[in-house]
């Protein structure tokens, strides 16, 4: 283990709902809540405004409406998080090559890799100069915790959210850890703290105490092992810039369960051919084509099939999704249906029959056979304007929908930088009003860079002061320390935010 605190753990704080209120300035200070505004929805993450009224990440939607009436409710854009993501981990890359991101918002750098840390005086300073330098690009805030270890680095910037810097000082850990619940260690869920509460082990010294081969009881060996380590501080796990995909899948949930079987067939059809396009734009190809389905009654069922080599041959693909289907039951309803592919390579080996097969399906269905009736074009269908995205109309400029329904759609002008604007409502076909980008956060600015000099080098060129930052909270853990707060937003609809 390293003895000084070098890596360092950036989580950005409630980086989707913060993001929607950096956009929308008639947001900021006001409950925010971001995620499925369906009747089975869930909550991807909230402002800490909505945290007051006990709103978090992974609840249901129709409980969070209950506890905050009143709140703004937004459908995420990811793609706006992703390209905020992209800045920041482009950040973090400046500081070390050795990045591990865990999801958008969330990530582990070993700052001694990339030379901008080797004690707790540089570590600290870098921590102090990334988080002014993503303030100053997004205009967001994220909190950064430093220790000796990735398990500690984690529960150090927990400690500090929101906004803040947590340094844990080497030689403090286990006085740190001992008071903490079982719940703060990695890899200790719901289910697994259960099981230890029943043999009266609730806080980290517990488990210490309770000893190596008592733990190995308990869980396993595997697990019982790792555990009984990190209630001693020990986790040597390095950081790792490449984290190798296993597989790629996609997933819908339905607002009403689907009991045709006919429409059962073509969603599945449909996300195959979603997944196929996150495959190839990966760069990857897989052997194992998996169909999920959760039925009614929320059981789930997983089905899989082999092919004998990589594809990522949408027909083969979708031939592969329908055969697993026909052997699911979906009497009674479908509520949630997923395609994945696992055993994923960098090349394609796909049988070369299944291919060409697909190929001529899809040419089939774009070019009708001659002597037959074409096939009647749909209806077109009632434009959508999802709640809190991009939207410009001709005379009134760029905003965004507050909400839409009867024909109608509400729309509030304003921008990142302009004071909260007027609203208006529009009919849903408005020839005017058209789907837009969202627009960046914070303009341009240069950075100015991180110059630090070993205690042993010789003096060089003169060093540029340290750029005027913003007050934050910085401190180091003392010896004692309150439990990690709960509720705190999982990544993605990952644990996510």
């Amino acid at each position: 283990m390293r003895t000084a605190p070098t890596i360092l753990h950036l989580d950005m704080d409630a980086f989707f709902a913060s993001a929607e209120q950096a956009s929308k300035p008639s947001l900021r200070g006001k409950a925010v809540i971001v995620g499925g505004l369906g009747p089975r929805g869930v909550v991807a993450t909230c402002s800490y405004e909505a945290r007051v009224f006990g709103v978090h990440s992974a609840m249901p939607m129709a409980q969070a409406r209950r506890l905050a009436p009143n709140a703004a409710y937004l459908v995420p854009r990811f793609g706006f998080y992703r390209s905020i993501s992209e800045q920041v981990m482009g950040l973090l890359r400046d500081l070390s090559p050795l990045v591990e991101p865990l999801s958008l918002d969330e990530a582990f750098v070993d700052l001694e890799a990339g030379g901008a840390a080797w004690d707790e005086a540089s570590a600290r300073l870098a921590g102090v100069k990334l988080r002014a330098d993503i303030r100053a690009v997004t205009g967001l805030t994220g909190s950064v915790g430093l220790a000796a270890s990735k398990m500690l680095a984690k529960i150090a910037s927990e400690q500090a959210k929101p906004d803040g810097l947590v340094v844990i000082e080497p030689g403090s850990e286990r006085a740190l850890l001992g008071p903490m619940s079982v719940r703060t260690l990695p890899g200790v869920g719901p289910a697994t703290g259960d099981h230890l509460r029943r043999a009266g082990i609730t806080t980290v010294d517990e488990i210490a105490e309770a000893g190596e081969d008592e733990l190995v009881r308990l869980l396993g060996n595997a697990h019982g092992h790792a555990l009984y380590a990190m209630a001693l501080a020990r986790d040597d796990r390095p950081v790792v810039a490449e984290r190798e995909t296993k597989s790629v899948s996609v997933e819908d949930t339905y607002d009403v369960d689907i009991h045709d079987r006919v429409r059962v067939g073509l969603e599945v059809q449909r996300l195959a051919d979603r997944c196929v396009r996150r495959l190839r734009g990966a760069g990857l190809s897989g052997r194992t084509i998996v169909l999920k389905v959760r039925r009614y009654d929320f059981s789930t069922l997983t089905r899989s099939e082999t092919l004998r080599g990589p594809t990522d041959d949408p027909g083969v693909v979708r031939e592969a999704a329908a055969r697993l289907l026909e052997s699911v039951d979906t009497t009674g309803g479908v509520r949630l249906l997923g395609v994945g592919v696992s055993g994923l390579a960098d090349y394609t080996q796909e049988d070369l029959f299944a291919q060409a097969a697909g190929e001529q399906a899809e040419s089939e269905v774009e070019e009708p056979v001659a002597g037959e009736p074409a096939e009647v074009q749909p209806t077109p269908v009632e434009r959508r304007w999802p709640a809190g995205h991009d939207v410009r109309h001709g005379e009134y400029g760029h905003g965004w929908v507050q909400g839409s329904g009867l024909g109608r759609v509400t729309v509030r002008f304003e921008t990142p930088d302009s004071e909260p604007g007027r609203v208006r409502t529009f009919r849903v076909d408005d020839p005017e009003l058209e789907p837009a980008d969202p627009l960046p956060l914070v303009p341009l600015v240069p950075l100015v860079p991180l110059v630090a000099r070993r205690p042993d080098e010789p003096e060089g060129p003169e060093v540029p002061e340290e750029p005027v930052v913003p007050p934050v909270q910085v401190s180091s853990v003392p010896a004692s320390l309150p439990k990690s707060r709960s509720g705190r937003e999982g990544g993605g609809a990952t644990s996510r935010p």
